[in-house]
Parts: C-alpha cells; sequence; structure tokens
C-alpha cells in the first residue's frame, strides 16, 4: 500500500513539474511575442525602407534600370544589419518595353460620339504599330464562350472580354483566380479564331477609372494580338454601348518584347546557431510593374521580410536555425528568380523547414495559410496549430492555402510553405496599377505585418517540426 501511495505522489509531483514547466513556457513565448510586436510598432525601419524602394527607384519591371538599382539599395540595408551572409543570385528575365502611352478610343458611336477609354497594355503583349488599329468589338465573358460562337462571329474583330471578379467572395484573391484566366489565356483564344485585337476588364472588384495590367501568356503557334485592359468604369460603358449598337474601337500601343537581361535575388542570412542546416525562409519579390511604384505589389513583401531579421536582431536574438531573407527577382514576369533559386537549393541538397512568403499587399494581418507534401503535411500543420493561441491575441489565424509562387518549387523538400495573409478587401484596388504607391500603405499595418511573420518565425526556429 505506502508503495502504491509513493507512486502515486511522483507521478502527481511529475505531472505538477510537467504543467507548470509547460505554462512557464507559454508564458516566456508570449512576453517574446509581445516584446516583438512592441519593437516592430515603436522601433521598426521597414516603412522608410519602402518609402526609398518606392519614391527613389520606383516600379521595378524585369529587366529595367529600375529593376537593376533596386539591387544595390536593397543590398546595403541588409548589409547594415550585420548578418552572417548577404548575396546576389543571378538569372535571365524576359525583358518588355511598354513604349508610347496607351490609346483605346470608342470612335463615332451613335450614342456618345468618339469618346477615349482608360487603357493600359497588358505585360509581354505586342503592339498595334504606330497606326494602330481599328476593329469592331465583340463582347464575351469566358473563353469557352469563344470557343462556342466560333470564326464567324469573331474573325476580324476585337474580343472583349467582360466577366467580372465575383463580388460574393470574402475571399478577394479567389475572385481574382477567378476571373483571371481571360488576362493571361484570352488573347490567344481570341486569336485562334481570328480576332485582329483582345481588350479585358480590369481584374478589381471596385468600380473606377484605373486600368490594370499583368502578364499575358501567348500560346506557341498562334499569332499574338495586341491586348490591352480597359478600366472597370469604361468597360461597363463599353457593354452598356454594346446592348445598343455595332461599337467600333481604336487601339494603339507600341510596346513589345526586348533582348533578355540579368536580374538578381538578393539573398541576407543568420546562421542558425545549432540546426544551421534547417532554413526558415522569409521572402518577397523585388519586381513590380511599371505603372506605379510596387508599393503592395511586393514592395511591402520586401520590407516586412527585411523587417524580421532587423527585429530579431535588434533583440539580440540568436536563432537555433538559419534565417534567411530572399527577396526574388521576376515573380511577374515568369518566375525566374524562384525557378534559380530552386534549381541552386536543391542542388546545395538543402532542407527548407519552413518557406513564408508575404505577396498579398501591407494591409492589416489576418494570418498565415500552409501548404506541403501531404505525405508530411498534416503531421506538421497540427504542431504549427498548437501555437494559434500564442498568435491570436494579434488578431491571427491559421487555415490550410496557399503559400506563394516564388516559394512553391521547394515543396518537394517537404517543410511548410507559409503565406502571411493580410485582409484582402482592398489588395485588388491597387494591384497591378498606376496608383500602387508608397501613400497607399499605412504605417501601422505595415509594421504588424512584419512582426506577425517574426512571431511565427520565433515559434518555428525555437520548437522546430
Amino acid at each position: 500500500m505506502k508503495i502504491v501511495s509513493y507512486l502515486i505522489l511522483c507521478t502527481l509531483i511529475l505531472t505538477t513539474c510537467t504543467t507548470s514547466f509547460a505554462q512557464n513556457e507559454q508564458e516566456e513565448d508570449a512576453q517574446f511575442i509581445r516584446e516583438i510586436y512592441n519593437h516592430a510598432l515603436t522601433d521598426a525601419s521597414c516603412y522608410e525602407w519602402l518609402r526609398g524602394l518606392t519614391k527613389n527607384v520606383g516600379g521595378r519591371l524585369a529587366g529595367s534600370p529600375q529593376a537593376a538599382a533596386a539591387i544595390p539599395y536593397i543590398t546595403q540595408i541588409l548589409d547594415t544589419l550585420d548578418l552572417d551572409v548577404v548575396r546576389t543570385q543571378a538569372c535571365t528575365v524576359p525583358t518588355w518595353v511598354r513604349g508610347d502611352k496607351e490609346m483605346v478610343r470608342i470612335v463615332n458611336s451613335n450614342q456618345i460620339g468618339t469618346q477615349e477609354l482608360n487603357a493600359t497594355a497588358l505585360g509581354h503583349s505586342v503592339g498595334t504599330g504606330n497606326l494602330g488599329i481599328a476593329a469592331e468589338v465583340i463582347e464575351v465573358h469566358s473563353l469557352d464562350e469563344v470557343d462556342k460562337i466560333g470564326r464567324e462571329a469573331v474573325e476580324g474583330k476585337i474580343v472583349f472580354y467582360n466577366r467580372p471578379m465575383e463580388n460574393t467572395q470574402i475571399n478577394t484573391f479567389g475572385a481574382y483566380s477567378g476571373a483571371v484566366d481571360q488576362r493571361g489565356s484570352g488573347a490567344s483564344k481570341a486569336a485562334e479564331y481570328g480576332a485582329v485585337g483582345m481588350l479585358v476588364r480590369s481584374m478589381t472588384t471596385r468600380l473606377d477609372d484605373v486600368p490594370h495590367t499583368g502578364a499575358l501568356r501567348y500560346k506557341e503557334g498562334i499569332e499574338k494580338i495586341p491586348a490591352l485592359a480597359i478600366s472597370t468604369n469604361d468597360a461597363e460603358l463599353l457593354s452598356r454601348l454594346l446592348q445598343r449598337e455595332v461599337v467600333r474601337v481604336f487601339m494603339r500601343s507600341t510596346c513589345g518584347p526586348a533582348a533578355p537581361a540579368t536580374n538578381y535575388n538578393i539573398i541576407g542570412e543568420i546562421k542558425g546557431s545549432i540546426y544551421p542546416d534547417e532554413i526558415i525562409l522569409v521572402g518577397g519579390h523585388l519586381d513590380s510593374w511599371d505603372l506605379g511604384e510596387g508599393a503592395h505589389d511586393d514592395g511591402a513583401g520586401v520590407v516586412h521580410s527585411i523587417e524580421v531579421l532587423e527585429l530579431l536582431k535588434k533583440m539580440n536574438y540568436q536563432p537555433k536555425r538559419t534565417i534567411r531573407c530572399v527577396l526574388f527577382a521576376n515573380e511577374e514576369s515568369g518566375l525566374a528568380g524562384g525557378k534559380a533559386y530552386w534549381a541552386a537549393s536543391n542542388e546545395a541538397k538543402e532542407y527548407h523547414m519552413a518557406a513564408i512568403e508575404s505577396d498579398r499587399g501591407g494591409f492589416t494581418p489576418r494570418g498565415f495559410t500552409f501548404d506541403g507534401e501531404a505525405e508530411i503535411f498534416t503531421e506538421k500543420f497540427q504542431k504549427v496549430y498548437k501555437w494559434l493561441p500564442l498568435l491570436e491575441p494579434y488578431g491571427l489565424s491559421f487555415s490550410k492555402g496557399y503559400g506563394g509562387a516564388d516559394i512553391s518549387g521547394l515543396k518537394s523538400q517537404k517543410g511548410l510553405l507559409i503565406g502571411f495573409l493580410p485582409d484582402s478587401q482592398r489588395y485588388f484596388d491597387y494591384h497591378h496599377t498606376a496608383i500602387d504607391t508608397f501613400e497607399a500603405v499605412n504605417k501601422r499595418e505595415l509594421e504588424l505585418g512584419a512582426a506577425s511573420m517574426a512571431a511565427l518565425v520565433y515559434l518555428l526556429d525555437k520548437y522546430g517540426l
């Protein structure tokens, strides 16, 4: 009986000690995360770094002088952080030149006469030539509809894709995914049936006068035709006119491809003290479209990622694992930077335990989305999910979902791919536009994003997967 009582007493003591230890660990983690946020909201540099990137460098189209100018600017910032490694990694990028200001004009309408539309060429489109083109417009709402109406309806015309992003979707990235095939593949689909040009409704839920650019993809073996986006207000106008009369539109653009160029990924890291071969990556893409300043897309992700390193350095945190910041070249035009990074990483037999990408803007943080190979995902996601109570006080949630384009090729290394998820409601107001400028980014929201990423990096580093 005494032995049984003794064993029960030992079990109670052990349980109490274990519970007490776990509570102490949780309190320590909560305090450290609170300090991360305190530093981010009082002593972060990310907003001023973004000011320099947007105002001094500007829009950073792959292969452009601005893309080249961003390299020394960002490298110099990383050099000031006293990191263990700062280096660049070359990649070859496609180059495209926008040329003259684009023109799209409704010609001699019975209802409104001649009227200019707000328009911009799609990235990597061919131009119309100096004289432009004029043709009758036909409205469609999907690629399948072009197949259905066929050559007789399309040949010799300008095909106008006018399917809006679905406003009922709460996640605007889901709405974007459901509409963007028109922009990406619409030109080649129209050209299959003899169209001479393509117009597309801009990818935004908002009705305004701001046209949105973005990349298209020409299908091999099909004639390349000029493709431009018009603002949502003008798309509504054109659609109303087409219900009443035959409409002719004049289009002029002088854009086109140029010789490929060399751009660079920029890499900075703090070496791990215990598990240096386990890499935790934070990153965003350095390139942007040329219309604006690339502030939300993806200047915010660039400075978020650098700020993670600065916060940890300022707090004198020595990571167990290697924390690596990667700023990728050429996300907008084919992922050349991401592909170069994946190839080099796989060749070096590296292991990315986790990779966090910020490419959804600098808005209020809402959480993170997680992805990974099926065979490892459930176990690793369950481990991460146990940390959620530490981050919920900051308005963050965890869910299964997309990690990000630039880190997608690391999936085979069997770590977790993680997407930073800010509030999405305003992102597509600015995405790929002339109004994606520094002034569109809120300082506090930007700093909260960097703190959220740093807090997750801290937990990943301390506990591993």
